[in-house]
């Protein structure tokens, strides 16, 4: 089961009912933060969550509504007694942010390890979790994100005994393994099924409408999308600062076809995004207005 929690949906500025862009994801004790603007500690505070598990944090940009929030995350981080190493992924430039930012946060118990992204598209295997970062289009460079939980196939014992192999290497093998007994060499997939669909959370924020997004959200269990402006009449706005329109957003998930969409960075001038999803939901139903907090448990399919 892979949480998602919608931690801040706001863009530009954090209003009192909502705080700027973080999502967090959480799979086997392990957590992905993504992005992380003002008020994310606070908000993962209220949701109940905790701050030691974190080992990812993804950065989309360096504009201060996405990583403002940063150098007092990574203080309570320390506070909580963490000492495993911290991974941050962002743009290039990503150590030299995080440093500068880190002047107010010198004395950590933890290493940092940074992987800076190149190129237009980039996956990146930790634990497990698969990262595919995919490059979207704002002002400064700017990367989207899709989380995947891979599932492998059903470990077939009746055919590990037709091998003649013992109980003690069949855990080596589901594990992924390849072994040596009585000098021959077995492979996982002589004992294992065809891999099961896994998970998949894609999230993209600051950007105008890009092929790439289309291509990470297909498949997704759930597509976070950028919905700076519900209004009509905000579309050239879009257009200038390099945003993205409740419809726009909405032509990208019907084209994608996730299981679900949520809206989020709001603009501040956006007080009742709901109010704007009639036209969201015409071109693709499945949509839902995000909001702080918003949560839900991802399951994996049953057979």
């Amino acid at each position: 089961m892979l949480d998602v929690c919608l931690l801040g949906t706001g863009g530009m500025m954090p209003l009192p009912r909502r705080w700027l862009t973080a999502l967090m994801c959480r799979y086997n004790g392990s957590n992905i933060l993504i992005d992380c603007g003002e008020g994310t500690q606070v908000a993962i505070k209220q949701k109940g969550w905790s701050f030691k598990p974190i080992d990812v944090i993804c950065i989309t940009h360096f504009h201060a509504d996405h990583i403002s929030g940063l150098p007092g995350l990574l203080l309570t981080m320390g506070n909580a007694e963490r000492t495993e190493p911290l991974t941050m992924i962002g743009p290039r430039g990503l150590e030299k942010v995080v440093k500068a930012l880190r002047m107010i946060a010198q004395e950590l118990p933890f290493e940092i390890n940074f992987i800076e992204l190149s190129g237009d598209r980039q996956i990146i295997d930790i634990g497990e979790y698969k990262i595919n970062a995919f490059k979207v289009k704002h002002n400064v460079t700017c990367f989207g994100y899709s989380i995947e939980i891979d599932r492998k196939g059903r470990f077939n014992p009746e055919k590990a005994k037709e091998l003649n192999l013992p109980v003690k290497c069949w855990g080596l093998l589901q594990k992924g393994k390849t072994i040596i007994y009585e000098d021959k060499k077995y492979t996982p997939d002589m004992v294992m099924g065809e891999r099961r669909k896994g998970l998949k959370v894609t999230y993209t924020t600051d950007t105008r409408p890009v092929q790439a997004i289309v291509e990470a959200a297909t498949g997704a269990d759930l597509f976070i999308c950028e919905g700076m402006y519900g209004e009509p009449d905000k579309e050239a706005k879009a257009r200038e600062y390099k945003h993205m329109t409740f419809k726009e957003a909405a032509t990208i998930a019907k084209e994608a076809n996730p299981n679900e969409m949520w809206l989020t960075h709001y603009s501040p001038s956006l007080v009742k995004p709901q109010l704007y999803m009639d036209t969201v939901t015409k071109i693709f139903p499945n949509a839902k207005a995000g909001k702080d907090g918003m949560s839900v448990d991802l399951k994996f399919e049953e057979e």
